[in-house]
């Protein structure tokens, strides 16, 4: 009822305006939704992994900034909840899912080769932070992040910090991005930052981000089918106001395939090794060319008005290139490459 209610017909303004955007976090956290995977213990309502897809994959149909900015402070939710900090989580977790406590991320450059560009160093009851985090998304919106930090072993840290200027804290102004501008994106820098033992989440071993892009090949899909939706949704429309039997079929056509789709993630879904790789590679490369054919399908169903930005299938074919490169390793993007040669 929210997503239908609140976001979908606001998703024009969402591109675009930053305080409708707040508006809508601000109604999301009044109905207490922005800690869906939140443990019973301090507060639930603790949503299944399948449930939480199925969400993910609702909200980018109803605006992929709203989905891709929400998500954040959702990640945020179960990052902290699986720590080892029970003091935190105390503190934390009741005050995230109606936005008294609200927290980004920013750990994109633990997957960066060569020498880390996020130090952490211990020190006497913390850690020194310096170095640059090239993205975080939700800056006006979110008062601290999550972030990613490398310690001298290779071991990753991962400690709630400021998402604001201050002494050792520097925040860029929001980058200028062709989509999903307004969920206002910005690089951090630290310089020396002590952050206590009180703040840090968790530690994972050197290696573990790639562990965790494993597991998340095929569930990150979810946005893709979402915005392929929302592209389908464009098309239908389309079809009945020109009364034209090819717009028609094409929808048939895409939404039978989308459904199939649907039905190989759900199989794949439980099914995460090495074996599975390929499988969930492939699947992961089906979403994201399938959701670009139905943007591309509903811009040129939609004709000339599809180059407006007031235009849904133009927020919807921007919104496609953001979903086609999140949260994207070189193996996703040698398989989205694959695929598209192919076809």
């Amino acid at each position: 009822a929210f997503l239908r209610e609140e976001v979908a017909p606001r998703a024009q303004e969402l591109d675009q305006n930053p305080e409708m955007v707040r508006l809508v976090l601000a109604e999301m956290s009044r109905r207490d939704l922005m800690a869906l995977r939140r443990p019973e213990a301090y507060g639930g309502p603790a949503i299944s992994e399948g449930e939480f897809r199925m969400f993910q994959e609702a909200a980018a149909r109803a605006s992929g900034t709203f989905a891709f900015l929400q998500t954040q402070h959702q990640s945020a939710v179960g990052m902290i909840a699986s720590g080892r900090n029970e003091a935190l989580k105390a503190d934390y977790l009741p005050q995230m899912g109606d936005g008294r406590k609200t927290v980004g991320i920013g750990f994109s450059q633990l997957r960066r080769p060569g020498p880390p560009i996020m130090t952490a160093t211990p020190v006497s009851g913390g850690f020194l932070l310096r170095g640059h985090v090239p993205w975080v998304t939700g800056w006006s919106y979110y008062e601290e992040f999550l972030l990613g930090a490398t310690l001298p072993g290779g071991e990753a840290l991962f400690c709630v910090v400021p998402l604001r200027t201050e002494e050792g804290v520097s925040v860029s102004e929001p980058m200028r991005l062709a989509a999903m501008d307004s969920a206002m994106t910005v690089t951090v820098d630290f310089e020396a930052f002590f952050v206590p033992d009180e703040r840090i989440v968790m530690t994972k071993p050197a290696g573990w981000i790639r562990d965790n892009d494993q597991i998340n090949i095929a569930l990150q899909g979810s946005f893709a089918m979402g915005c392929a939706q929302a592209g389908l949704d464009v098309i239908r429309t389309n079809g009945e106001k020109r009364q034209n039997p090819q717009i028609r079929a094409v929808f048939v056509a895409l939404s039978d395939e989308l459904t199939q789709c649907r039905i190989r993630a759900e199989e794949l879904r439980s099914q995460i090794s090495e074996e599975t790789t390929p499988e969930r590679l492939a699947l992961r490369a089906w979403q994201i060319d399938l959701c670009y054919r139905c943007a591309q399908a509903a811009v040129v169903s939609s004709s000339g008005g599809a180059n407006s930005l007031a235009h849904p299938a133009q927020r919807i074919y921007r919104e496609a290139l953001v979903f086609s490169v999140s949260a994207q390793t070189t193996d996703i993007m040698v398989a989205t490459l694959d695929r598209l040669v192919r076809r």
